[in-house]
């Protein structure tokens, strides 16, 4: 059976949510992965950035291993000794003073569990967010999330939320009043086109945030764990969250997600809020081999030291169609002058499997542990796909 028959087949007992690309993934293995006629590709989707210690790492694989022969699930009514170990390590790598966590299985629910904490910390309800951001698509993430296409048809969200410019602190300044529990913002805008935000916004909005009684929430659920070149995205601009929103790379594949809470996040009521899966072993001992892969490795230093060679191969590509290359460590925007979708497919062709961020952003997260000799492929791949466009 082709990849077209098995898209065709699995469609029809969807709900038709997914834009399917045509092939059938059956394998992975660092930063590569197979489909179901044994074709090879450099994985610059990498699970929208879930991968980053590669497909099936080993270390990974032997804890899952481990822990699905122990014990796999246990509520957070009782402890469990992988949960406290990773808890521990946890800590060690998030920004200082964010050191009590709760944990979660998505990045949506990271942001929910946020905004609910925001609330109930703060006595206010008002949530800010930036146009272009993205904080899932639950109804209280989605009421952050900028982007009529995302919300359309269910309008009537968990408000209020109101929406700010990425780059004008004045705006912002209006904005946060005594109403407002939270400011929601990722630092480098993945979904909305890879926008790294200026140091003096971040800055201005994390002082205004301790002025104002706001809470400052850091939505690192795309930039976590090593992405942009620093364990948070937040350290390379020198402030410190109430809270920081992480999922997607922590858990090496398994599902994961988690709010890391500052001091300032006080009077959460016992009960208010819990997680029957959170917290569990499995994702645990998958978290904490990942954590340890991530260290050992220095993963952050290879995604800083990578994705600015990458990105440099990309700047010097020699198309009109090109009009911007932006981002931070290995999470990279090419801005086009043409929509993108022609260009995946001229990706994938040459087997390269990359992400839109918009109608006209290419975006790549490969795994933190892809081969520079691979990146350069990647380059040569978009060169080559360019050219091709322009002469057809």
């Amino acid at each position: 059976m082709s990849g077209e028959e098995e898209t065709v087949i699995e469609e029809s007992m969807e709900v038709g949510l997914y834009s399917k690309r045509g092939i059938t993934l059956v394998r992975g293995r660092g930063s590569r992965v197979w489909d179901d006629s044994g074709r090879e590709y450099i994985d610059c989707v990498g699970g929208h950035g879930v991968a980053s210690v590669g497909h099936c790492n080993p270390r990974v694989a032997a804890a899952i291993t481990r822990q699905v022969n122990t014990l796999i699930t246990c509520p957070e009514s009782f402890s469990n000794d992988v949960r406290t170990e990773y808890l521990a390590r946890l800590r060690n790598v998030t920004p200082d003073g964010v050191d009590r966590f709760f944990l979660c299985n998505s990045g949506t629910e990271a942001v929910e569990a946020a905004i609910k904490f925001a609330r109930l910390a703060t006595g206010r309800s008002r949530i800010v967010a930036t146009r272009r951001g993205f904080h899932g698509r639950t109804m209280g993430a989605l009421a952050a999330t900028w982007g009529k296409g995302h919300r359309r048809g269910v309008e009537h969200l968990v408000g209020p939320c109101d929406h700010v410019s990425f780059e004008d602190p004045r705006e912002l300044e209006e904005a946060l009043d005594e109403s407002t529990a939270a400011l929601i913002i990722e630092v480098v805008q993945g979904e909305g086109g890879v926008h790294p935000a200026e140091r003096e916004f971040v800055a201005e909005a994390a002082r205004l945030c301790r002025e104002r009684g706001v809470l400052f929430i850091a939505d690192e659920i795309q930039t976590g764990f090593g992405r942009t070149g620093s364990w948070f995205a937040v350290d390379h601009y020198d402030v410190v969250p109430d809270m920081v929103c992480m999922a997607k790379a922590m858990a090496g594949g398994v599902p994961m997600g988690a709010v890391g809470l500052g001091d300032r996040v006080e009077n959460l009521p016992a009960m208010s809020h819990g997680s029957t899966f959170g917290g569990n072993p499995l994702a645990c001992a998958a978290a904490l081999a990942t954590l340890e892969e991530m260290q050992e490795g220095d993963l952050p230093g290879r995604s800083r030291v990578a994705g600015h060679r990458f990105m440099e191969g990309l700047g010097d590509l020699d198309s009109p169609l090109v009009r911007e290359v932006r981002g931070m460590g290995l999470m990279v925007g090419v801005q086009m002058r043409v929509r993108v979708t022609p260009i995946l497919r001229r990706l994938q062709e040459r087997g390269v499997l990359a992400l839109p961020a918009g109608a006209t952003v290419l975006r790549f997260l490969p795994p933190l542990v892809i081969e520079d000799g691979d990146l350069d492929l990647v380059v040569d791949a978009l060169g080559e796909a360019l050219g091709e466009m322009v002469q057809t």
